[in-house]
C-alpha cells in the first residue's frame, strides 16, 4: 500500500511538473516564442545602435575638422550640401568607394 501511494505522489508530481512547463512554455505571458522574438529584437537594436555609435564618431570627427578652420568649413559646405556662390558650380571628384579624393 505504501508503494502505491508513493508511485501515485511520484507521478501527480511529474505530471504536475510537464503540465507546468507546458504551460510556461506555450501559454503565459513570458512563453518561449515570445522569448526568441524578444532575442532577436535584442540582437537586431544592438545591431543598430552600433551602427548610430560609430555615425556619432564619424559626425563629431567631421565637426571638429570643420569647426577648426575656415576654409575647411567651406570646403564641407560646398561637398556635402552643395552651396556654391551664385556665379560658380561645384564638382566632387570621389574615388571607387565614393568618397572625396581630397581630405
Amino acid at each position: 500500500m505504501v508503494n502505491r501511494l508513493l508511485r501515485y505522489g511520484r507521478n501527480f508530481y511529474v505530471a504536475t511538473g510537464l503540465v507546468l512547463v507546458g504551460w510556461m512554455t506555450f501559454f503565459d505571458a513570458n512563453d518561449l516564442p515570445t522569448q526568441i522574438r524578444n532575442w532577436w529584437e535584442l540582437r537586431r537594436l544592438d545591431g543598430e545602435a552600433k551602427f548610430y555609435q560609430a555615425k556619432i564618431k564619424e559626425v563629431q570627427t567631421e565637426r571638429q575638422e570643420v569647426l577648426g578652420n575656415d576654409h575647411l568649413r567651406e570646403k564641407f559646405a560646398r561637398e556635402k550640401y552643395l552651396m556654391k556662390k551664385p556665379d560658380e558650380d561645384v564638382f566632387v571628384i570621389v574615388d571607387e568607394h565614393n568618397e572625396p579624393l581630397e581630405k
